[in-house]
């Protein structure tokens, strides 16, 4: 029909303009939000497991001891906790006496004090926290007195300090740490003579704050 074009059946077929492939759709990449910092403040429950040794005349007595240490406090600011302590020691008299006298003994104590955080980041900080408390050896009444420590069987009073380093973690609930203590123990001077009862602890620690 005239108006109308012919399309040769025998002749070339016409290029056809290719098809625009389907555009992929793919979803937008969402980043990935970052871990919520530390909590600032509130409630922290902290437990050290470690050893104690003596620096005094009572390192003639005993040897260094595994150690157990735990605390409960309070965070009024991000860098101030005021906390109450306890800990429990486990040692015996095997460097004054032969095998056939020694005997073993727990040492506990308890006591409170202050703690004041400085952090370097977010996740990382150092504090010293000061404590006063009172400690004894757990032993029969007299059980030191030929060892010249009586004075150990009954609760003394203890002043020291102890420094750490903290690491926080994802989780903004917990903490890890290293913290090494040094305290002048009063119950733990030799009876007669002159003495410097110190004692030192060190060991790791895990807190949670509520």
């Amino acid at each position: 029909m005239e108006g109308q074009a012919q399309l040769d059946p025998n002749g070339p077929v016409p290029e056809l303009a290719p098809t625009p492939p389907e555009a992929s759709i793919a979803p937008e990449a969402i980043p990935e939000a970052p871990p919520p910092p530390p909590l600032k403040s509130g409630v922290v429950i902290d437990a050290s497991l470690g050893v104690l040794g003596f620096l005094g005349e009572f390192k003639h007595v005993a040897p260094v001891a595994p150690w157990l240490h735990a605390q409960a406090g309070y965070e009024i600011f991000r860098w101030l906790m005021v906390f109450g302590e306890g800990e429990l020691a486990f040692s015996d008299t095997s460097v004054a006496q032969d095998a056939s006298k020694t005997r073993a003994f727990p040492i506990f104590a308890f006591g409170a004090g202050t703690r004041v955080t400085v952090h370097f980041t977010e996740r990382v900080a150092m504090y010293l926290q000061p404590g006063l408390g009172l400690m004894k050896a757990d032993v029969p009444q007299n059980a030191f007195t030929i060892l010249g420590y009586k004075k150990a069987e009954s609760l003394g009073l203890y002043l020291g300090g102890r420094v750490g380093i903290e690491w926080y973690q994802v989780d903004r609930h917990f903490a890890l740490g290293l913290a090494f203590g040094v305290r002048d123990a009063t119950g733990f001077a030799r009876t007669i003579g002159s003495d410097t009862p110190l004692m030192w602890d060190g060991g790791a620690s895990i807190r949670y704050t509520f």
